[in-house]
Formats: structure tokens, sequence, C-alpha cells
């Protein structure tokens, strides 16, 4: 590098005689230096400038795709910001935010999973009402596929072709038509008193509610004869063992939509009362989730201190979380600050610890702003798909809160400005997994725009490193081919001593 040292003497001030003639000294000798300088060392210095650089860019690149940040950008935040003086204020999140990354990395197999929907509408009386007025289909082929699968799991078993009735609706779940499925269960309800077909007719023909609680209702009669009878006999072989399974699992749903005709009806405390015994009754089939459809009745009732019941009991950090406990546990704590939080006040002070934990529990689970339709008949777990689900039964609730809608939009806004790099700023944010867009495309209609999370930038100091990686090999590069030009051109550029008296 050339160094040029320039002192402009001004003539009503003195300068010590033995100190200009030092810098003189100093100067002279530098200047002689460079002089002395060949061609080839400037190849020597371009070139191993070039592979420094080539080799930081390298490093760069493998941190950034490994750790999805800049190694220079974190260790001179982490690092060298404190020393010099400078204070990050979102640095008690820090560890929560390392915390966040090995939880969601833990979680991503089970949340890229297609869950069936605790609160899912009934095709006749709902879905099919919505086709009616608008002439859109709000179900998926996908979805309806994967809701036939489930109906062949829990509602038949092996020794249903001994029973005639049992045998029809064995096949009758298979058929893709509507009309097809309709028919086949009226023609198993002419053989026998079958609760599966009571179920289908009171999911698919029945256009009102009233209509389909009063087929659930005949089906919960015929089904409670089965169990009875197949509880008897459930140790007796496999066979019967399978039987007696299918026979819970009918029941098991019918009292689960017979409490969901009844919220749906108004007569909430009735659902709450019939879900508690539900699950009582039956604690092991939690495959239901039963107790989502609880804490949204009781979220009806305003009766916050079961839903917090409610919430320690399943509010495992080991288990995948579903908006609807997330969200619950954050409009809890919403509760104790959103009538007095306003944003202005806590940018000047800062977040109070309460309003520090209601925004933290809304980072948990933090989805993109987008119209509302009618929810799936699945899920997917941090998609567009749950986010619709959960909106659809629970905006009331945060609506009947003061100020709760206006917290979870300060913190949505305050969030989403900083994607994609939320992590790396010190927030408890988990992105979505990178599975939500293609299984959400299959699980929501066409006429929704599936949300996709933005792709990381890559960082200044790579863009930095690579454009200095080039400039020294273009200079390498040059001075190698044409070094007595290059030679030249540095002793042009190098800047001249000047000494003023």
């Amino acid at each position: 590098m050339a160094l040029g040292l320039e002192l402009v003497g001004k003539p009503k001030e003195r300068t010590c005689p033995a100190v200009v003639l030092m810098i003189s000294s100093l100067s002279l000798s530098v200047s002689m230096f460079l002089n002395t300088l060949t061609p080839k060392f400037y190849v020597a210095l371009t070139g191993t400038s070039s592979l420094i650089s080539g080799l930081i860019l390298i490093f760069e690149w493998w941190y950034f795709r490994k750790y999805g940040t800049s190694f220079i950008e974190q260790v001179s935040v982490s690092h060298l910001r404190p020393l010099l003086g400078g204070v990050d204020n979102n640095s008690p999140n820090n560890s929560n935010t390392s915390n966040g990354d090995s939880d969601s990395n833990r979680q991503s197999v089970s949340e890229c999973k297609v869950w069936r929907n605790p609160l899912n509408l009934f095709r006749g009386a709902e879905y099919n009402r919505y086709t009616w007025v608008t002439g859109r289909e709000p179900l998926t082929y996908y979805d309806m596929n994967l809701s036939a699968q489930d109906h062949q799991t829990f509602f038949t078993c092996d020794t249903d072709h001994l029973r005639p009735a049992d045998a029809i609706m064995q096949k009758a779940w298979r058929e893709r038509n509507p009309q097809a499925r309709i028919s086949a269960a009226h023609e198993a309800l002419e053989l026998n008193e079958c609760a599966t077909a009571y179920i289908l007719l009171a999911e698919e023909e029945a256009t009102t509610i009233v209509e389909a609680e009063k087929l659930f209702k005949q089906a919960l009669k015929a089904g409670e004869g089965c169990y009875r009878r197949s509880q008897q006999l459930q140790h007796h072989g496999a066979q019967y063992e399978a039987q007696h399974r299918r026979d819970t699992n009918v029941l098991v749903y019918i009292k689960r939509r017979l409490a969901m005709c009844a919220r749906k009806l108004g007569r909430t405390r009735e659902a709450v009362k019939m879900m508690r015994d539900l699950m009582k009754e039956f604690p092991l089939l939690s495959m239901f989730n039963i107790h989502e459809n609880l804490l949204e009745a009781l979220l009806e009732l305003q009766a916050y201190a079961d839903v917090q019941a409610v919430l320690a009991k399943y509010d495992d950090i080991s288990l995948p979380k579903s908006a609807t406990i997330c969200y619950t546990a954050a409009l809890l704590k919403a509760r104790a600050v959103s009538d007095k939080f306003s944003p202005e006040a806590a940018s000047r002070r800062g977040l109070s610890t309460a309003e520090m934990n209601a925004v933290e529990a809304i980072h948990r689970y933090l989805l993109e702003m987008k119209s509302l339709i009618l929810p799936p008949e699945h899920i997917l777990k941090r998609g567009d798909s749950e986010a619709i689900a959960y909106a659809f039964f629970h905006l009331q609730h945060w609506k009947r809160v003061e100020g709760a809608l206006n917290l979870l939009h300060c913190t949505w806004e305050g969030t989403f400005r900083m994607i994609p790099y939320p992590l790396e700023k010190g927030h408890l944010f988990y992105p979505y997994p990178i599975c939500t867009e293609t299984a959400d495309r299959e699980l929501l209609p066409s006429f929704h725009e599936v949300s996709v999370y933005p792709k990381k930038e890559l960082p200044f100091f790579i863009l930095f490193t690579a454009g200095l990686c080039s400039f020294t090999a273009m200079l390498a590069l040059l001075t190698h081919q044409f070094p007595e030009l290059m030679g030249v051109f540095a002793k042009a550029v190098k800047p001249r001593t000047v000494i003023s008296y």
C-alpha cells in the first residue's frame, strides 16, 4: 500500500525544527522504499490479498448456509459492539432465540404432518351452503380424500363383512360420489340400525345443524348398543378387539359431534359438560383433540380460569404446538395488558414484564394476515390452513377482550417488518416450515392465495467480501499479465510528500 503524508505549514505558525526533520526523514525513507518495489511485489501482494479474501468468502458462504446469518455480522454485534459501548435492546431474548431454533428444528417434522381439523364444519349443513350461495367449492379433492381415509380408519374393521349393513358402509366410505355415499347409507339403514350410516347422513345429507343433531342422536342410540356388545367380547380374540376399537371410535365421534351441534345451536354450557364427560370417559383418545373444542366453548363462556386450567394440562413443550393452544395462551396474557397498551408509550418506556410475556406468547405462533374463508377439514401446523381454521372460530374471542386485537396487530407489524430476519434480531419467532406452501396449496381452494415465507437475502458482508475478492483477483491478474504497466500505475497513484515551512 502507498503511504503519503502531506504537511502544509502556515506562515504565522512556528514548527519545531527537530520534529520537521524527523517527519522529513521518515517520509523520505517511505518514499525510497516504495520506489524500490518491483512489479513482482505487486503481483505477490494482489495475489495474496485475492487468496485471503477468497478464503473469507468461502467461510462466510458456508457459515450462512449452515446458520442463516453472516459470521462477521454476528461477531460484530455479539462481541465487538458491547466492547465499543453499544447496547443491544434485544439481548435478553437471545437465549430464547437459540432455544427457539432447536425447538423449531425438533418439531419441524411433526409440524409438516397434516392433522384432522378438530373444529371442521358439517359438509351438508355448512360447506354445501357455501357452495350454493357462492358457487365455489370450499373443500379440495385432496382434503376430502384425506377425510375418506380417516373414515375408513375410524369407522371400519376387518369383521365388517360379517354384518351386511357394515359391509355396505365399508364400501360407502370409499365412494367418491356424494350421492352414492348417501344412497349406500340409506340402503344400510334398511337392513339394520347402523350407527355409521347415521353419521354419514348427518354429515353430508342434513342441510341444517338441527337435522344433523337429530341424526346424531339416532346414531348415538345405535352406537351405544354396539359398544356395549363389543365391550363384553373384546378379550375373546384379535377380531373382537378390533371391532371394539372401531365401536369406541364411532361412539366418541358421535358424542363429540353432538357436543359441537349443541355449541353451534347456542347451548354452550351443555356442550362444555358433554366435552368434559367425554374426556373423562375416554382420556386416552387424544387423536380427536377434544380439548380444542372445549377451549373454544370455555372462551365463549368467558370462563378464563377454566381455560387456563385446560392449557396447563395440554400446553406441553414436547408436543407440536397448535394455533389454538398458542393463541389461547397469548390471549390470556394479553388480557392483563391489552386494555392499557399503547404502541407510542411502549416505544418510549419499553415493554413491561407482562407486556413482554404477551408479545413473546404471540411470537410463538405468528402468522400472516389473509382473507378469511371457510376452514378445511384438515390443517397443517403453521400453515394458512390452520390460521384460517383458528381465526374462523376464535376471532370473536379476541374481539371481546378490549385492546387485544390492537396488541396483536402491533406485534404482527413489528415482527413482519423484520422478516426474513426476526430470529437474528433477538425475537422469539419461528419461521414457517418449508413444507407448508406445498401442503396448503393442496388443502386450500384455488381462490385462496397461499402465504410464502420470504427467502433470506445475502448478508452485506458476503456481498462485500465477494466484491473485494473479485477486485483483488482482477488486480492480481492484470499485475501478472502487465507487471511493468501496473508498476507504473501504482507509482503514479502514490501520493507525494510535501513539506512546507
